[in-house]
């Protein structure tokens, strides 16, 4: 059983403790705490310390705040590693040294005092117990935060510029502020807050005798503050393996890159981009598990932590991240000298999938399968986005729901690190249910395969372009709803969300041709020139711009046709990708 040492402290008696030396480590995150997360704990200690605005309500001898758990281990050169608690940690630094600098010019012997408790919460001490000036009790070295070292400056100095942007500047000086706001208007209270601060304020200290028991401390625990993602558990793991390696610092400059990377690229909706990146990669390791049909998925901290992290402490794992981190950059780049306009296209289609499981299948096949210079063979990528396309669709109107989808997805994925070929063949389609599946689909806008649907359409087309990934599009009814209410000319109003209505628009037209009669849709589909002499650029989309040339009107039996010619298109679609059983 591991040991561990765990002793509720006041802030005064944890501070300056002579082995108290703090070192926030290079895994850690930049410090993340702002002005609202400093306000709301002034706010926390205030009310603490002064209960309904009343000094004498105060019981010194009784009453605590507990502030939450510090989480540390002691590393090879005898200080304390920060797992957990290091913005509350930081940010009371700050406030104790605001307070210093407010008190450290005074003479009276109450002030004199409360100087000296701060300083050597601050200051490491010689043995007269006065503070070594330039000995602080916390240091930093996270690899990613540029502004470490103003941290440091600050808790020596006290000072801070005009020119200074850090969120350890901008939290000192509101804490400054603070300070100066209590003073104007609590004038008596001034003596007592840092005091009470000290010495009735608890955090409960954990030392642990290893990282490791730190970490697995850490997942058990609530932070207060920006807690650690998955991916920060994984870079301790990276981080203590190289740095057994010596090649540490190699580590720590590559993982800052593919931080940044991860935050350009993903933006999941929980979770670290960098997470992102792990649970693409999980997927692939999973894949040539035992257990890699099972629909069933672990967490991915759980997934990764078996066997003491053994699948990221090894000389593979790292690499393979990066450049599989890489294969995606160029996806996210649309790089043309990695992949043909036509895998560009699919690839671009695939944004739009229902649902985001494809995006696992595509990083295990890509794992899988890359040369050793991580390409991919043209021909056999093509049909395996062609295929994965033409199924995920079809199953989203067959079987609605992510969770449905895993079944076959994670036995093609089986299949891929067997090198069996993506065929889906378990799970083809009859053509007449599916066809009767689409015919009565309501396909609204909420449902992400109408928008799925829509942008496979238009790349059916002769001379449509690759959009950039920042381009914004809506979907565009041909037949404008307002045209409905003002004219009533439908048959059967449910034709408005029909498939048949909707096509992919950019944004910026779509804003400007949403309400109008498509007579006057066709002039913001084609662009124009404005009385001004401002031109006003058309639709990229060549369906819309065939539509344009094509018709003078719009209608109901325009929208009927049209949807025949999207189902009839993905069932022949379905059909060339081996994907009908009949």
């Amino acid at each position: 059983m591991s040991k561990l040492n765990i002793d509720q402290q006041t802030i005064n008696r944890l501070f300056s403790e002579k082995k108290s030396d703090f070192l926030i480590p290079d895994y850690q995150r930049p410090y993340a705490w702002g002005i609202e997360e400093c306000r709301t704990l002034w706010d926390d200690l205030f009310s603490f310390a002064f209960p309904d605005d009343d000094s004498s309500k105060f019981d010194a001898s009784n009453d605590e705040y507990f502030l939450g758990p510090i989480v540390t281990f002691k590393n090879s050169d005898n200080k304390l590693e920060v797992i957990d608690g290091q913005q509350r940690l930081t940010t009371l630094m700050l406030l104790l040294r605001a307070f210093y600098d407010y008190f450290k010019n005074m003479q009276d012997p109450d002030s004199i005092e409360t100087k000296k408790s701060i300083e050597r919460c601050i200051w490491k001490t010689d043995e007269f117990n006065k503070p070594i000036v330039d000995a602080l009790k916390i240091d930093s070295d996270v690899a990613t935060d540029n502004d470490k070292e103003e941290f440091l400056d600050i808790l020596r100095n006290g000072i801070t510029s005009k020119d200074q942007k850090s969120k350890y500047a901008e939290n000192y000086k509101f804490f400054q502020d603070q300070i100066q706001k209590l003073l104007n208007g609590y004038a008596g209270y001034i003596s007592y807050f840092p005091v009470r601060i000290l010495n009735n304020c608890i955090l409960l200290p954990i030392e642990a005798e290893s990282q490791d028991t730190a970490l697995r401390i850490f997942s058990t625990l609530n932070d207060r503050g920006k807690p650690l993602s998955d991916a920060d558990i994984f870079k301790a793991q990276f981080y203590k393996y190289y740095s057994d390696k010596g090649e540490k610092n190699k580590f720590i400059a590559k993982w800052k890159e593919l931080e940044e990377l991860c935050d350009e690229m993903f933006h999941p909706q929980t979770g670290s981009p960098m997470d992102e990146l792990f649970t693409r990669y999980m997927y692939y390791e999973r894949a040539k598990t035992k257990d890699a049909k099972s629909t069933t998925t672990e967490a991915l901290r759980k997934f990764y932590e078996k066997d003491s992290y053994a699948r990221l402490k090894n000389d593979t794992a790292f690499p393979n991240l990066v450049t599989l981190a890489d294969f995606w950059k160029d996806i996210y780049n649309q790089d043309k000298q990695r992949f043909s306009d036509r895998i560009l296209q699919k690839l671009f289609i695939l944004r739009y999938a229902p649902n985001g499981l494809w995006a696992y299948a595509l990083s295990t096949y890509f794992m899988h399968y890359k040369d050793e210079h991580g390409n991919l063979d043209e021909e056999k990528l093509y049909t395996f986005l062609n295929r994965t396309i033409a199924f995920i669709w079809a199953y989203a109107i067959y079987r609605p729901g992510v969770n449905a989808l895993r079944t076959p997805l994670f036995a093609e994925m089986s299949n891929i690190v067997n090198n069996i070929e993506v065929t889906y063949s378990a799970y083809k389609y009859n053509t007449e249910n599916i066809v009767n599946l689409f015919n009565t689909y309501e396909f609204n806008n909420n449902r992400p395969i109408t928008r799925s649907m829509i942008t496979w359409y238009a790349f059916q087309f002769d001379g449509q372009y690759t959009p950039s990934n920042d381009t914004q599009f809506d979907i565009e009814h041909i037949y404008a709803k307002k045209r409905y209410d003002i004219e009533h000319g439908l048959n059967d109003k449910r034709n408005l969300e029909s498939l048949g209505n909707k096509v992919l628009l950019e944004k910026s037209i779509n804003i400007r041709a949403a309400d109008y009669d498509f007579k006057d849709k066709i002039k913001y589909y084609e662009g124009f020139t404005t009385a001004s002499g401002q031109k006003k650029e058309g639709t990229r989309i060549a369906e819309l711009q065939q539509i344009s040339k094509n018709y003078s009107d719009f209608k109901e039996i325009d929208i009927q046709n049209r949807k025949n010619q999207i189902i009839n298109s993905f069932v022949e679609y379905l059909k060339e990708m081996s994907l009908l059983d009949n």
